[in-house]
């Protein structure tokens, strides 16, 4: 199937080429049918499947294009009303589309103008609402999307929803997406939507078809240097390094800089403006390694993030899953790295057994492995040099006043990455993990201290009077 088959307008099939989607996703193929038809829709879909398009492309399809706003889209957080905006702005840029994104934290007047001039505002719930109770603005949209529904459940927003719709007119079609299905979305639902037909994309085609999944066992102390030397061996061309606090997000951009990595953080305490910097900086490639919260990087549409690393594992399989799901996006293969310490250990098999993945257990490279990777690196970079006019100068005067091999091997000792210093390994080994996970094993099946026996029982064995 191709986005041919949709057929949709020729503005839209245009966009649909310029930004190289080529087959449907899953979601797509469901969901863009029913939406086109009119009729309301529930998708159960995790972040990375494509479902901003596969409710932005069938909407956009059947706008009137009239001077009023058509589309509202309602989603939990800055970013994510941002990176929707700049989707459907794009998917619709040959129909002339404008969008207005409203948020928190920045100007009324600013937002209140843009509104007045967009067929499709994206949205937070408390800004929104902020606006209908004030009598700011009065909506009377043809579509309606809540996207990210569980999100805005566990941030709070539930309340907040249920009034948004007490402000807009029934005769609208309504479409809700969310990750999971909580009984709160459920009844949500059954109030805000009419008659819906309801679309599931099943986890597992989610989290295993193009993302590799590793961890990493090791000491406390030795997480820095664990993800140092990950970093160096890996090198990742675009990362997200997820971790629990704001404080380690911090920390850890202030450490990666001083190691000389190109890395910047993001995280819920700092100024929208600087967020917003931070993600358009990765978006473009001018930084290379994001560091974040779960909460900060809900909702980023980044399609070529080749490495997710859990500096900490997250504390339930859902962050895991949203985590994981910000690499092998667009059909690129991805790489999910955990690193986890022995204590940790028993929350990653939880994980590993909720999300129904294989996640497969690698030891930490060598002070030798990184060598040989560095050099092997430096002589590719080498070899793919242009050669400057300078350089032949440089080479000439330095041939004035050595001979050319060891001026050669003192330019290559210049670029050598030096590890002196560390340790040659670090972490657990394969078999230490193995038995590890025997250990976890012999434990899950001992009986508990107080379980009930039968009489005449003990330790499990029959007592033979």
């Amino acid at each position: 199937m191709t986005f041919l088959d949709f057929g949709f307008k020729p503005q839209i099939q245009k966009a649909i080429d310029l930004v190289g989607f080529k087959e449907p996703s899953p979601i797509q193929q469901e969901a863009i049918p029913i939406i086109l038809s009119g009729r309301d829709i529930v998708g159960q879909a995790h972040t990375g499947t494509g479902k901003t398009a596969a409710y932005a492309l069938p909407m956009l399809n059947m706008l009137e294009l009239s001077k009023e706003v058509e589309g509202l889209v309602i989603v939990p957080t800055r970013e994510l009303a941002t990176q929707v905006s700049d989707e459907i702005f794009r998917l619709g840029k040959f129909l002339k589309i404008k969008t207005a994104t409203v948020y928190g934290g920045s100007s009324y007047s600013r937002q209140l103008h843009h509104i007045e001039n967009a067929s499709v505002v994206v949205a937070t719930p408390g800004r929104l609402l902020d606006l209908l109770r004030s009598g700011k603005i009065e909506l009377n949209p043809s579509f309606v999307v809540l996207d990210e529904a569980d999100e805005m459940l566990d941030m709070g927003f539930l309340e907040d929803i249920k009034a948004i719709f007490e402000f807009i007119p029934s005769n609208r079609q309504t479409m809700l997406f969310s990750a999971t299905m909580p009984q709160e979305i459920k009844e949500l639902a059954s109030k805000i939507l009419y008659n819906p037909a309801f679309v599931s994309i099943t986890q597992k085609e989610v989290t295993n078809k193009n993302i590799k999944q590793y961890y990493y066992v090791v000491d406390e102390k030795e997480r820095d240097e664990a993800l140092m030397r990950l970093l160096d061996y890996k090198s990742p061309k675009k990362a997200i390094i997820f971790c629990r606090m704001k404080i380690e997000v911090d920390r850890l951009a202030d450490f990666l800089a001083s190691q000389g990595i190109n890395a910047k953080g993001l995280h819920g305490d700092m100024p929208q403006r600087t967020r917003e910097e931070v993600i358009k900086s990765f978006k473009r490639g001018s930084t290379q390694i994001l560091i974040a919260t779960d909460v900060a990087a809900r909702g980023l549409d980044i399609s070529d993030v080749s490495h997710v690393f859990n500096y900490h594992i997250p504390f339930d399989p859902e962050s895991y899953v949203h985590r994981i799901g910000r690499t092998g996006r667009a059909g690129k293969e991805g790489e999910a790295i955990s690193i986890v310490t022995p204590h940790e250990f028993k929350q990653l098999l939880k994980i590993q057994k909720a999300v129904g993945s294989s996640l497969i257990n690698r030891e930490i490279p060598t002070g030798t492995e990184l060598k040989e990777k560095s050099t092997k690196s430096t002589i590719e970079k080498i070899l793919q040099t242009e050669i400057k006019t300078e350089a032949v100068e440089l080479l000439n005067l330095l041939e004035s006043q050595t001979d050319l091999t060891t001026a050669a091997l003192k330019l290559a000792s210049l670029v050598i990455d030096s590890t002196n210093g560390s340790k040659e390994r670090i972490g657990m080994s394969k078999k230490e993990i193995e038995r590890l996970l025997l250990q976890f094993e012999k434990e899950r099946s001992r009986p508990k201290r107080g379980s009930f026996r039968r009489r005449g029982e003990r330790r499990g064995r029959p007592y033979s009077r």
